[in-house]
């Protein structure tokens, strides 16, 4: 197929964008591309194509613009029930870490999501996955962690990889057993670290090999914050990680800073994510570091917080920054990437071109497919979006409609 005579082809071309280089949308005006076989083949100008290929199926985008999928590398998709009642306790003055040691906050959705089968969790699932695709996103990561125990992570797992299979959109699992210490462990955190890292990540990896058709170790993450896990205890669980193979991650920073950065670059983890309290000096460190830094904005509106992360510092600093959704039934049951965008233009003073650099290239680099997805390129992917816009700053600039009007996912149009 040939999709041509888009008014701004976003092509993204050049790699992962750091520091203030970010926002290199790589502009075609009039543009074109040729998909094959699931693959970009070629770019370039419309006439120029046209030309080229005279007999190849057409998709006129009529001068809208043309850009990459959005890449959503930090959400909870897998979950059962809601945590409604919560949202309006927090309206009342209540913080989440108060909610979470009541017994509320991450905990309730365990005790739901435990009761739930594979099945369930597969169809709840799907439909927020496809609320998702229609608004754009083409790739996400997703966690367990909602179960706390070995049998209800290995059925998010199993739920995540059925899901991907469906191929409603692409999905990269991650293991986050590590999200909260559960009720029963309350008086006994130490051995429920003990458990993670004795029992389930070895018995993760086993079933994992066994059961994902040779696919990649997925990620390791943990909550490491007040109230979770521990500086020493996240430590335990990622070298634990490491030692078996998988790819790191952590979130970081979101309420207090404890050290979380330091710890996670010291360890070669993929991505920290949140880093609403980061310190001057991780965000230094951060910047000389191949680590993708990951802002979620949502989250900290869904609390109604005033601090975001401070991107433009994590810029200045040379950093790679990429934004993500953190959809999830306490916070932020917000999956839309074009909301995201919104946000990080207001709060995290992105122009809309770095916001949609970091949701597309620099977000694929946060779930390691920066080669495969998340710009527009020879060899890369076809996962592509036309929107209903001439230009590309309505993105950020427009909040609370879909702009996107053509889904293309490995080439082919799935809305």
């Amino acid at each position: 197929m040939l999709i041509h005579s888009a008014g701004q082809l976003l092509t993204l071309a050049g790699g992962v964008q750091r520091g203030k280089a970010l926002g290199n949308l790589g502009i075609i005006e009039d543009g074109a591309l040729l998909i094959r076989s699931e693959q970009i083949v070629d770019v370039g100008k419309t006439a120029d194509l046209l030309a080229k290929y005279p007999a190849e199926p057409r998709l006129d985008a009529q001068g809208k613009v043309v850009m990459p999928g959005f890449v959503d590398p930090h959400t909870h998709l897998v979950f059962a029930g809601d945590r409604a009642a919560e949202f309006e306790m927090r309206l009342q003055g209540k913080t989440y870490l108060e909610i979470l040691q009541a017994g509320g906050g991450i905990l309730s959705t365990v005790r739901a999501t435990r009761a739930a089968s594979v099945d369930e969790l597969v169809q709840q699932a799907a439909e927020r996955a496809k609320i998702m695709l229609k608004h754009g996103t083409t790739t996400l990561e997703a966690k367990s962690g909602y179960g706390l125990e070995w049998q209800s992570e290995l059925r998010q797992m199993e739920a995540l990889l059925r899901l991907d299979s469906q191929g409603i959109l692409e999905i990269h699992p991650t293991f986050l057993a590590a999200h909260a210490i559960p009720e029963e462990y309350h008086d006994f955190p130490s051995q429920y670290v003990e458990q993670i890292c004795e029992v389930m990540l070895p018995e993760l990896r086993r079933w994992w090999i066994r059961n994902a058709d040779a696919r990649p170790l997925p990620f390791v993450d943990v909550f490491c914050e007040r109230g979770a896990f521990t500086l020493p205890q996240s430590r335990r669980i990622l070298e634990t990680a490491r030692e078996l193979g998988f790819p790191l991650k952590i979130h970081a920073d979101e309420f207090e800073n404890l050290g979380g950065v330091r710890m996670a670059l010291e360890l070669g983890a993929i991505s920290v994510d949140h880093l609403v309290k980061t310190s001057p000096e991780e965000i230094a460190l951060l910047g000389n570091s191949q680590t993708v830094a990951v802002s979620l904005p949502c989250t900290p509106f869904g609390l109604a917080e005033a601090e975001y992360t401070p991107a433009r510092a994590i810029l200045d600093a040379n950093g790679i920054l990429a934004l993500a959704s953190d959809f999830n039934p306490g916070t932020a049951w917000c999956g839309n990437m074009q909301f995201v965008i919104a946000l990080a233009c207001r709060y995290l003073k992105l122009t809309p071109a770095q916001a949609i650099a970091a949701a597309t290239i620099n977000a694929a680099a946060a779930i390691r497919q920066e080669k495969r997805i998340g710009s527009l390129e020879v060899g890369k992917q076809a996962d592509i979006l036309i929107l209903s816009v001439e230009d590309y700053r309505h993105l950020g600039y427009r909040f609370g409609v879909n702009l996107v009007e053509h889904v293309i996912k490995r080439g082919k149009v799935v809305l």
